[in-house]
């Protein structure tokens, strides 16, 4: 005697509310992402450690910059780099999850991919707060850094928001390479991205690297990340910002369609 089975339509599969976002999730992930030590050093340490390095010379760092001085510039751009490196090695978890069968496993249920990007890039920019939070807790410490209080949370919100391009970029760089290769490639990369985008030092307008500089993607979000203090934005670095942002986006979302596409 056969036993007749009835035929599965997975299209007629109920979605979750919200396509399967879900708070309960972000809680896990971000204490996932709290309890991996690489993670903590990355975005707790590191970041402080190369802010209180960059400052911590006898140099005079009371030289007028904007409406603040030198040091409140180092102090905007070491919170960038900090938060841009947290936010891509979130983004890069994605190669650790597909490398593990993880992702495959999700794609089998309702959840929606863009849902799932979602959520990786929320837990990116939570991350990034973090690292955000830390630099300039350790600038007020420290005393060096001059700002009114209304320019130093805006340069940390506008911050913040900086790091969407980098989360994007640490997703596509998750969907492009293997699991293991994903930050090998994106420390390194950030690092030499930080000193061509004039992260690390500021650069001569109209030299050579400057030119070379204005079409990276870290020089764009480094003069918009620091402009509620330059209180100076050209409209290249505009361009460049969204036009990194958007190129990120759509590779990460294009991998990502390529990828959904096997199941």
């Amino acid at each position: 005697m056969s036993t007749v089975t009835t035929p599965v339509d997975p299209t007629a599969r109920r979605v979750p509310p919200l396509g399967g976002f879900s708070l309960t999730v972000l809680g896990i992930e971000l204490r996932r992402m709290l309890r991996n030590r690489r993670t903590v050093i990355f975005t707790l340490i590191f970041p402080a450690a190369l802010f209180f390095a960059v400052t911590g010379s006898d140099k005079t760092w009371d030289e007028p910059v904007g409406s603040g001085n030198e040091a409140a510039y180092i102090l905007i751009s070491m919170a960038l780099y900090g938060a841009a490196l947290t936010a891509a090695a979130g983004g890069s978890m994605v190669a650790m999850e597909r490398a593990l069968g993880w992702s495959r496993q999700l794609r089998l249920t309702p959840l929606n991919p863009v849902v799932y990007i979602l959520m990786k890039a929320v837990v990116a920019l939570v991350m990034g707060a973090l690292a955000i939070a830390v630099v300039n807790l350790c600038g007020v410490i420290q005393g060096r850094a001059e700002m009114p209080t209304d320019v130093w949370i805006a340069s940390a919100v506008v911050t913040l928001f900086c790091t969407f391009t980098f989360a994007a970029l640490g997703v596509f760089t998750g969907f492009v390479v293997p699991g293991e290769n994903a930050m090998q490639i994106l420390g390194p990369g950030l690092a030499v991205l930080s000193f061509l985008g004039g992260v690390f030092w500021p650069l001569t307008e109209g030299s050579t690297l400057w030119h070379i500089a204005t079409f990276t993607p870290m020089y764009g979000v480094a003069e918009v990340a620091r402009s509620p203090l330059t209180h100076d934005l050209p409209w290249y670095a505009v361009v460049n910002a969204v036009a990194w942002l958007a190129i990120f986006v759509a590779g990460a979302a294009w991998r990502m369609s390529k990828d959904t596409a096997r199941v």
